[in-house]
């Protein structure tokens, strides 16, 4: 059983979803190291995810598969909701950006689409994109 089935409220199932998905993908290589131990403390803070559901989570035996969506909406959608938790606290960092492209890999991006996707996010998450990027957005708002 998928970990997210276990609650009812939807924020907190994508919550915990996200986090497992963001746990197991640091988690691929073996080990989790102090770095990729100390960015998952930050998702878990982040998320809102209780100590007894990291330690459900972070069991050796539990590997939660990321379900890549059909739909490109669907995964720009999920690649966005992660953007919007890496910056809650304004800023991102190298690790957040490594598991962001291994997020994106997963769900089915090739490299060279996801660092197209991962540099334009993180220009507009910063809110630091030139005019022509505002044109174009307020352009689209038009039609």
């Amino acid at each position: 059983m998928p970990i997210k089935d276990l609650y009812d409220h939807s924020e907190k199932r994508n919550n915990l979803a996200h986090f497992a998905a963001i746990a197991s993908l640091a988690a691929v290589d073996g080990e989790i190291n102090p770095r990729e131990q100390k960015v998952i403390d930050k998702f878990a803070v982040k998320l809102d995810i209780t100590g007894e559901e990291i330690k459900e989570v972070m069991k050796k035996e539990n590997k939660y598969p990321i379900e890549a969506p059909y739909e490109s909406e669907q995964r720009l959608e999920r690649l966005f909701d992660l953007f919007k938790i890496i910056f809650a606290d304004a800023q991102i960092d190298e690790d957040e950006i490594r598991l962001i492209k291994k997020y994106a890999l997963a769900l089915g991006y090739s490299p060279e689409k996801a660092e197209k996707v991962i540099r334009k996010s993180i220009i507009l998450f910063r809110g630091k994109f030139d005019f022509e990027d505002y044109k174009y957005m307020m352009e689209r708002e038009r039609n």
